[in-house]
């Protein structure tokens, strides 16, 4: 199986959770720029998980430029990956909601570190389905991003029950880490 339908029902599932993100804020009652103060927090949280979405699809995008085909395994493992993506909008929501409280902080976090178990599952699907000698294979042969991903989110989420804008700094930290898309992958193409 080709890859198109897969892809086009991500890119699909990816614009709606950044659409219902959106939708998620309401617009403050009052004209004058003192209303904006109290949805300050729920802005920042959208901006950080648009920027999060945004890398998604990125890195999606990147992968599957080299993936040929597609199998069962492959289509649970993005599925599983889009339902982790799809729970943004409400920790997000739930953190910003919440002046970026302790458990919503927390939640965030796991929600953040589920997403990145979940990518990292569909990059070694693929690579399974590929093969050990193809070009994905080649362009993933270290993990060391995705560890340190892993390793400060959790810190993150342990740190979010003492010191929350520390937990919030590693995740915005992470994703400094990954704004420029993966480029293991073009500069395997490229060779």
């Amino acid at each position: 199986m080709t890859t198109n339908r897969l892809e086009a029902f991500s890119d699909g599932v990816l614009a709606i959770i950044i659409t219902i993100m959106v939708l998620e804020m309401k617009v403050p009652e009052g004209a004058d720029f003192t209303a904006l103060k109290p949805i300050i927090p729920k802005f920042i949280s959208y901006i950080l998980s648009f920027i999060y979405i945004g890398i998604y699809w990125n890195n999606h995008h990147h992968l599957f430029h080299v993936i040929q085909k597609v199998n069962g395994k492959l289509l649970w493992a993005n599925l599983f990956l889009l339902f982790c993506l799809s729970l943004i909008p409400f920790s997000t929501g739930w953190m910003g909601e919440n002046h970026f409280d302790k458990n919503p902080v927390a939640l965030y976090g796991v929600n953040l570190f589920l997403c990145a178990l979940a990518f990292i599952l569909l990059e070694k699907s693929s690579i399974h389905y590929e093969g050990e000698n193809s070009k994905l294979k080649i362009a993933l042969k270290n993990y060391n991003k995705e560890s340190l991903s892993l390793l400060l989110y959790f810190a993150g989420v342990i740190l979010s029950y003492f010191i929350p804008i520390v937990s919030m700094l590693l995740y915005a930290g992470v994703a400094l880490l990954w704004l420029i898309p993966d480029t293991r992958i073009e500069k395997t193409l490229n060779t």
